[in-house]
């Protein structure tokens, strides 16, 4: 249950960044080229991060727990 939860948390947050980066890329304002490029890094690095963690935790503590699991 706490990883769809986590899941839908992750979801959310991309889905944000993913509007936030179209409507900053859609503003007529002086700042929008630094808002833009950090919404877009910010939509590549999240992800990566995550991914990372996951398979780092997995590395460290095996899978274990997910065959528990199931």
């Amino acid at each position: 249950m706490g990883k769809r939860i986590f899941s839908l948390i992750i979801a959310a947050l991309l889905i944000g960044m993913y509007i936030l980066t179209l409507v900053f890329g859609l503003m007529q304002d002086e700042r929008t080229t630094n808002l833009l490029v950090a919404s877009v890094a910010a939509t590549i690095l999240v992800p990566v991060t995550l991914y990372a963690y996951q398979r780092i935790y997995r590395l460290i503590h095996g899978d274990t727990q997910d065959n528990e699991e199931n």
